[in-house]
């Protein structure tokens, strides 16, 4: 059985990239390219395709939309996630509808073994990604912790309980010090808090620190 492919990214050696990889492949071929989201809907109108390999940062709509809209149209249709992206975007792409997640680091033979598996049926992830989804349900609930943050948001917090500055704690939890900046800044939004000292007030307040 042949596996016919949509590529929805809007950088054009990528692109390259895959359609030479997918090329190479006897049981897989080409069924479109989308540079952004609304191409890549407007795809899905016109062409059957068994797996669409899909991008997140697109110039126009967000490629979690792109997934959860395209998988209304072509329900049968698998969505694999490429992107550079390694942070809990994944959990979004999983509730959207993407059947895995790989990084474009990815090697060709595991990208290859990702788009065999994803139209098989399997739910696939790069190791990394693997690893983060086992760490997010192995890590226990800390004592008063707030539900509405994920686990790594959670770990974060309470290490800004203890003091710890942002650069200290993407050393300890080796992460970059921007990575950590954006999920303190997601933990302010989802915390309704407006600076670092009141949310060490409310993490304090619920037992941690």
């Amino acid at each position: 059985m042949t596996i016919t492919i949509l590529i929805v990214d809007d950088h054009p050696v990528f692109r390259f990239g895959l359609r030479t990889l997918v090329g190479a492949e006897p049981d897989m071929q080409i069924a479109g390219e989308a540079t952004n989201g609304a191409e890549a809907l407007a795809l899905a109108e016109r062409h059957m395709f068994d797996v669409a390999l899909m991008d997140i940062k697109l110039p126009d709509i967000n490629g979690l939309e792109v997934t959860q809209r395209l998988r209304a149209i072509r329900p049968e249709a698998r969505v694999l996630v490429i992107s550079m992206l390694d942070d809990t975007t994944v959990f979004h792409a999983l509730k959207v509808g993407a059947c895995g997640y790989i990084l474009k680091g990815a090697s060709g033979e595991e990208t290859v073994r990702a788009i065999r598996a994803a139209a098989g049926g399997e739910a696939i992830f790069s190791p990394t990604i693997a690893q983060r989804i086992v760490q997010h349900f192995n890590t226990p609930l800390l004592p008063g912790s707030f539900p509405e943050l994920t686990a790594r948001e959670q770990e974060i917090l309470a290490l800004l309980a203890q003091g710890l500055t942002n650069s200290a704690i993407a050393e300890r939890l080796s992460l970059s010090t921007k990575t950590v900046r954006n999920r303190v800044s997601d933990i302010f939004s989802k915390l309704h808090v407006s600076d670092r000292a009141e949310a060490i007030i409310k993490a304090r307040d619920a037992g941690m620190g």
